[in-house]
C-alpha cells in the first residue's frame, strides 16, 4: 500500500502539484474519519472472538479435524455475518489464528461473499426477486467447493 501511495502522490504532484497532492491527503483523511469507527469496533469484535470463543472449539468444529462439517459451518457462518469487508476480515483472521482450517475460512469469507443472507432482501427490493434468486442458486456450491479446493491445494500452508 506504501508504493501504491507513492505512486498516486506522484501522479498527484505531476498532475496538479502540492496543492493536488495535499488535497488527496485531506479526502483520504476525512474517508478514514468518517470509518474509523467501524473499523475499531470491527477489530475489537475480532479481539473478542479470540478471547471468548475456547481456541478448543474453534479446532474441534472449524479446524482441519472438523473436515467437511467445518467447511459447511463456516459457509453457513459466512453467510449470516453482516456488514462489509471492516466487519468480516478482521473476524476471518481472527478464526484462521485461533485453529480455524484454511478450507473453512475460505468457505466462510466465499460464502460471506456470495450468499449474505443479510444483504438478500436488499437485493430481492433492488433488482427483484429473478434476478436475487437467480445470483443465489448460481452460487450456492461456490462455498463449501471453495473450501474443500483450498484444503486440498493449500493444505500444506497451514
Amino acid at each position: 500500500m506504501a508504493a501504491i501511495l507513492a505512486a498516486v502522490c506522484a501522479v498527484a504532484a505531476w498532475r496538479g502539484g502540492g496543492a493536488l497532492v495535499w488535497r488527496g491527503f485531506l479526502a483520504g483523511g476525512k474517508t478514514l474519519w468518517a470509518n474509523l469507527a467501524l473499523v475499531v469496533m470491527a477489530f475489537l469484535v475480532a479481539g473478542f472472538v479470540q478471547v471468548m470463543v475456547p481456541k478448543e472449539f474453534i479446532v474441534k468444529w472449524l479446524g482441519a479435524g472438523a473436515g467437511f462439517k467445518g467447511i459447511l459451518i463456516g459457509s453457513l457462518a459466512g453467510a449470516l455475518l453482516p456488514g462489509g469487508p471492516y466487519i468480516s476480515f478482521p473476524i476471518v483472521a481472527s478464526l484462521y489464528q485461533q485453529g480455524a482450517s484454511l478450507g473453512t475460512v475460505v468457505a466462510f469469507y466465499a460464502s460471506w461473499s456470495l450468499w449474505s443472507l443479510p444483504r438478500l432482501p436488499l437485493e430481492v427490493g433492488l433488482l427483484g426477486p429473478k434476478l436475487a434468486i437467480a445470483r443465489f442458486v448460481t452460487t450456492f456450491v461456490v462455498p463449501p467447493l471453495a473450501g474443500l479446493a483450498a484444503q486440498a491445494l493449500f493444505a500444506r500452508w497451514t
